[in-house]
């Protein structure tokens, strides 16, 4: 049997099966623990931020796609700065592709979370993988494709070897973890247009304002009812799974 023969049947094993991990209190408060340690120390923010930003400019290529938007392309930067160019004729889409960067993240985490409570964790992995290899044709610089090989890499080993149990918590801890940076960006996105506005024009609402007219804290708004509501969507499911399991 070829490799991608193997790999193909473990991605689709991912939707085919699902399994329920009970997590204590005592491990979940680690996971969550372990997520705010890769997300909040500048230490490990440096490294996990880059594929916080790989996710958040994903949100942008991705949203652009479903618009007929034309994506030539996204940069990523050691300074954890992203670029996506995109080209269409509809002002709607630019400004919906322009808005799905800043909650890509916490979406996503979302995302991962549900599929973890509803113990579909496997299938969120497939899709995961299959995406992450998509993504590659999207990049235009060297920072940007090493940190989509290395992301795609570990997806494709989680696929083919890792087990269910395995799986489930590299999903939640991954969900948790994508969260909690999604907020870190939001404030430091606030911090921008608060406290350093002589860094405005690396703002994603300040671009949409320019480029639709409305005032960047209709956008800001935006974003933050969108992150707030996935993140207490996420604690919601996090909540209800404890209190299934005791």
């Amino acid at each position: 049997m070829s490799f991608a023969t193997t790999w193909w049947a473990a991605v689709v094993r991912g939707f085919t099966e699902s399994q329920t991990t009970a997590v204590p209190m005592p491990v979940l408060v680690g996971i969550v623990a372990a997520a705010v340690a890769l997300s909040v120390p500048a230490a490990t923010w440096r490294w996990f931020g880059l594929y916080v930003t790989f996710v958040h400019e994903l949100g942008h290529a991705y949203a652009a796609l479903m618009t007929g938007r034309y994506v030539h392309g996204l940069r990523i930067g050691l300074d954890h700065s992203g670029r996506l160019v995109s080209s269409g004729r509809s002002a709607f889409g630019a400004a919906w592709s322009g808005f799905w960067g800043y909650p890509a993240p916490a979406v996503v985490g979302l995302g991962l979370i549900a599929s973890f409570t509803a113990g579909r964790a496997g299938a969120a992995m497939s899709i995961g993988a299959v995406l992450l290899l998509v993504s590659l044709i999207f990049l235009r610089n060297i920072t940007g494709i090493a940190v989509a090989l290395c992301s795609a890499a570990i997806a494709q080993a989680l696929v083919l070897f890792a087990s269910p149990t395995a799986v489930n918590y590299v999903v939640l801890g991954l969900g948790i973890a994508l969260t909690v940076g999604g907020v870190r960006d939001l404030v430091k996105l606030v911090g921008v247009h608060t406290r350093r506005r002589h860094q405005l024009a690396s703002s994603d609402a300040y671009i949409l304002a320019r480029t639709t007219g409305a005032p960047s804290l209709v956008w800001l708004a935006g974003f933050t009812a969108v992150i707030g509501g996935a993140v207490a969507l996420s604690i919601w499911l996090l909540w209800e799974m404890f209190h299934l399991t005791q």
